[in-house]
């Protein structure tokens, strides 16, 4: 592999991409603990846990996100992870507030969808109990 001073990162979540672009290093947390990755770092694989995550951009720019429990793959020069969920936030100290209001709207939409998939369930167990009914 050859030696570089940028790397690829893709941040994904199950509907969109959330950031894609070059990196000069990426900090983020696993359950074993926080780690850092640099453009020439060894491949893996690690599984995160809800924490920050944070990308620097060639330039020193950091971009910061809150993210859910999620995994992430380092092959080569690129860096891909794939989140339940995730945020960006501009300061860290608005996070934690960024974070609460959107998982919190993602989690009402989900005990929506939740519900109306018990009502369709129930309602498929019924009209297959109604078949086996002998008819008169």
């Amino acid at each position: 592999m050859s030696m570089t001073s940028e790397m690829q990162v893709v941040l994904r979540l199950p509907s969109r991409v959330l950031f894609e672009g070059a990196a000069t290093a990426l900090q983020g947390e696993a359950a074993n603990g926080g780690f850092g990755i640099l453009p020439n770092h060894v491949d893996f694989v690690t599984a995160l846990v809800p924490s920050v995550l944070l990308i620097t951009q060639p330039g020193g720019q950091e971009r910061i996100f809150g993210i859910d429990e999620g995994l992430l793959v380092k092959k080569g020069h690129k860096v891909e992870l794939a989140v339940r969920r995730g945020v960006e936030s501009r300061e860290l100290d608005a996070l934690r507030d960024t974070v609460s209001e959107s998982f919190q709207g993602l989690e009402e939409e989900e005990k929506v969808a939740r519900a109306a998939l018990s009502r369709l369930e129930a309602d498929m167990v019924r009209r297959f109990a109604s078949l086996r009914k002998p008819h008169q």
